[in-house]
């Protein structure tokens, strides 16, 4: 499926009241309702995060929080990646993922990239060149494993 929405990139203070609902509403959606995990959604990172998105008229289809070196670790940290559920299986994944990467080391030169990865999607990330550096660990009930890509 070819994808014609516009992608957007942006600092939390630039989102508009709207956007930001959005992204808190398929966030929600994605990692509280689907997977039937209660977490913290709101873990003040997003303040000094990048948000990178897509939207149509239903809402968020694909969406990535950028997160710059020294906040939640010492590199850049990339986090809550997801496609809407009825988005999934068209190939969103990895256009975000394109992007996310593109933006993350050409746009703002974040390298190297350290991330906590659901543990079912390690070789997804594998495809973008990150090994993994820990064992499986239980985070917030679901297994993840911690990634890392220097180049």
């Amino acid at each position: 499926m070819v994808n014609q929405l516009e992608w957007h990139l942006k600092r939390f203070s630039d989102l508009t009241l709207e956007q930001l609902y959005e992204i808190i509403k398929a966030r929600i959606d994605v990692f509280v309702v689907e997977q039937a995990c209660p977490y913290k959604e709101c873990d003040d990172l997003d303040r000094v995060c990048y948000h990178l998105f897509q939207q149509d008229d239903k809402g968020i289809t694909a969406y990535a929080r950028i997160i710059p070196p020294g906040q939640e670790f010492e590199e850049a940290a990339l986090g809550r990646v997801l496609t809407r559920k009825d988005m999934r299986g068209t190939g969103y994944g990895y256009q975000l993922m394109d992007k996310v990467m593109d933006c993350m080391i050409h746009d703002l030169g974040y390298h190297p990239i350290r991330i906590e990865a659901q543990h079912y999607l390690e070789g997804f990330y594998q495809k973008y060149r990150f090994r993994s550096v820990s064992e499986p660990y239980l985070l917030d009930g679901i297994w993840h494993v911690e990634m890392f890509r220097d180049d």
